[in-house]
């Protein structure tokens, strides 16, 4: 069973934003999150995309956005448990409540923040036959340990910027790679498709264009695809076969959860962002009100309100005196301090 002060369903923008205002108040943050790895849309569908309104940053890359939120919220130590899903909640006696995910994990904490940007992404999948029976048998919509696919003949289908970058990564790693889209032109940063094209020209990465993977071969898991071009079809011999087209956003388990749904998003008290569940708060994205507006920057404000509500909620009636970190400093759960130069007084003669 994993403790925490609040649990944070989605390891977003906002969830990771919420870490550093929590830790502020000296609550401590545990996050859950379906994706391998933080940061959320940031990281997988356009982490090389640059983002304009950031206070603070004229420009700033998705994946730069996300590695700066860890940065500024690890002195904080929080807790993840990644490429699970949040399934089922239940309501303690003491008003506090256990989260277990869909591989079994239990997390118990008196708050949870809902900050599932969309909802919980699931890969978007092609419509292959028997598809199921080759997922996790040499099948994978997301790349966790690169280093499963070492000296391994591995397929990717897709022309976005996960499949760009994961072709030009895996072609140092994997024996063979080969780059399946169905268009010739590809929805990427231009470095990454310059840098494909590269490696394609001292044959790195065999890219196969405009095509299609349109079967799966293999008696227990992939051994081969077939690809269809300009209808004619190819057995590409494979060890491994990465589908990346992009993750489909869907609400999920938390919509069974008995909070208040408005257009597949969750209602919110503008107050503090609490649900119609006292103790559940939902930030970001994932919310709704009246004149809502889906950016990341709302989304910080609405996890500083909701971490000060969370405070009041765990401390009835302690008094929480505001101060500014120019003036306080951080202190770190790792014992790091971080403050201000003091002013020198010293009198002029």
């Amino acid at each position: 069973m994993i403790k925490t002060d609040i649990l944070i369903i989605g390891a977003g923008p906002t969830g990771l934003f919420t870490v550093f205002e929590a830790g502020l108040l000296k609550l401590k943050c545990h996050l859950i999150d379906a994706l391998p790895q933080p940061g959320g849309q940031c990281s997988e569908l356009y982490p090389k995309k640059p983002i304009y309104d950031i206070p603070g940053f004229p420009e700033i890359l998705a994946g730069d956005l996300t590695s700066n939120l860890l940065e500024q919220g690890k002195q904080f130590q929080p807790g993840f448990t990644l490429g699970e899903r949040a399934e089922t909640i239940e309501k303690l006696e003491d008003r506090s409540f256990i989260v277990t995910t869909n591989k079994g994990t239990q997390h118990h904490a008196p708050i949870i923040a809902i900050a599932g940007g969309l909802g919980s992404f699931e890969p978007r999948k092609p419509q292959l036959e028997n598809i199921e029976k080759y997922e996790d048998n040499g099948l994978a919509y997301f790349i966790k340990d690169p280093e499963v696919y070492r000296n391994k003949k591995v397929v990717i289908a897709g022309g976005g910027d996960s499949a760009l970058d994961w072709s030009i990564f895996l072609a140092d790693v994997a024996s063979k790679v080969t780059l399946v889209h169905r268009r010739n032109e590809f929805r990427g940063a231009l470095d990454s498709v310059e840098r494909v094209q590269e490696l394609k020209l001292i044959n790195k990465i065999n890219i196969i264009t405009p095509a299609e993977i349109t079967e799966l071969h293999g008696e227990n898991k992939i051994e081969g695809v077939s690809v269809t071009k300009n209808g004619e079809t190819e057995f590409i011999e494979a060890d491994e076969f990465i589908p990346l087209f992009g993750l489909s956003p869907k609400l999920g388990p938390i919509g069974n959860w008995g909070l208040e749904i408005e257009k597949n998003a969750i209602k919110v008290d503008t107050l503090d962002y609490q649900t119609n569940i006292p103790g559940i708060y939902a930030i970001g994205d994932v919310n709704t009100y009246e004149g809502k507006l889906k950016l990341i920057l709302c989304g910080f404000h609405e996890a500083t309100l909701m971490c000060q509500s969370a405070y009041k909620r765990l401390n009835p009636g302690k008094k929480f005196v505001l101060k500014y970190t120019t003036v306080s400093g951080i202190n770190g759960f790792d014992g790091s301090r971080k403050e201000s130069p003091k002013a020198v007084v010293k009198a002029i003669l």
